[in-house]
């Protein structure tokens, strides 16, 4: 396994970042404590989760289940780096959703609890939230990491504008302020070159890409349209959209050798700004393929034709 800095930090992660969106609604506590096992096996050193996962309302499904899997012991805890996130709704009071420190706070302390541990590596924000002010953020982000509770900051989904408001607001507090930004990234979905990634470049930001195989359309969709999620009205729709393209695509992966999923992986870990694009397996065998794909590195001549066929637009 290889690592790399998170971003202008000195904390040093794996290349494939594991998710647990899965854990809880499709993947049992059992066989999600087996990937995480497996995962760790592999080296893979960072998992990516927050509080709103496993979408019952206030309950923290897949936190808990993490946190039970740190609490068989063998320094779990102490090998990961565990990633959560804050900002939807935990309850149906004002207060329990979004960037107020009131919530950040309370938030945090939930989330501590379900995970067994006394501080969360990487606490993300899960969205921007343009009502509350950057020093009210901060501050509380501030005091959380002057508790020991949470060690580095990070967003999700933010606007590159916000990215440098949030940092520039932060460096006039003398505050390390964001080191990573998680936002979606792949062959189809691009845009976050133009202007966020360049913001993170500048910035000093890790980048930790989701869904890097597009929702499965760059997983070799053509052989499984049946299967899964795939066979989802709205993932059918979105293939009738972009047949062309990923009939082109399978067969250039046919071409070189390599699976589609693993040529999707392989593009995004190509571009030197990201840190580890979030995978998140469902089932063991998903994650054994998703290790694969750092064996393979892609020649310049690959990478010219699949801007050819996915070109920024």
């Amino acid at each position: 396994m290889e690592y790399k800095h998170l971003g202008r930090t000195g904390l040093k992660v794996s290349r494939l970042c594991l998710g647990t969106m899965n854990f809880g609604p499709l993947t049992t506590e059992q066989d999600s404590h087996a990937i995480m096992d497996k995962a760790l096996d592999c080296g893979i050193n960072f998992i990516d989760t927050a509080n709103i996962y496993g979408w019952k309302t206030g309950e923290g499904w897949t936190e808990q289940i993490i946190g039970n899997w740190f609490a068989k012991g063998g320094r779990r805890r102490e090998k990961v780096v565990i990633a959560t996130k804050l900002f939807n709704m935990m309850g149906d009071w004002p207060n329990e959703s979004r960037l107020s420190a009131l919530h950040i706070r309370r938030a945090c302390d939930e989330s501590l609890q379900r995970l067994k541990t006394d501080h969360i590596d990487l606490y993300q924000m899960h969205n921007l939230d343009p009502e509350s002010p950057w020093d009210e953020i901060w501050q509380a982000m501030e005091q959380l990491v002057q508790a020991g509770k949470v060690i580095y900051v990070g967003s999700s989904k933010f606007p590159a504008w916000n990215i440098v408001q949030a940092n520039e607001a932060a460096g006039k507090r003398n505050f390390l302020g964001l080191v990573s930004e998680q936002c979606k990234y792949n062959l189809i979905t691009r845009a976050v070159e133009r202007e966020v990634l360049p913001a993170c470049k500048a910035y000093g930001l890790g980048v930790i890409p989701f869904s890097p195989l597009g929702g499965g359309l760059l997983g070799g969709i053509l052989h499984k349209e049946s299967q899964g999620r795939r066979a989802e009205e709205d993932m059918q729709e979105e293939l009738a959209k972009r047949r062309p393209q990923i009939e082109a695509y399978e067969g250039l992966c046919a071409e070189i050798g390599a699976k589609p999923g693993d040529v999707a992986l392989a593009w995004v870990l190509s571009n030197p700004i990201v840190t580890a694009p979030i995978i998140g397996p469902r089932i063991m065998d998903q994650l054994d393929s998703a290790i694969g794909a750092l064996e393979l590195k892609l020649s310049q001549e690959t990478l010219k034709k699949l801007d050819e066929i996915f070109p920024l637009v």
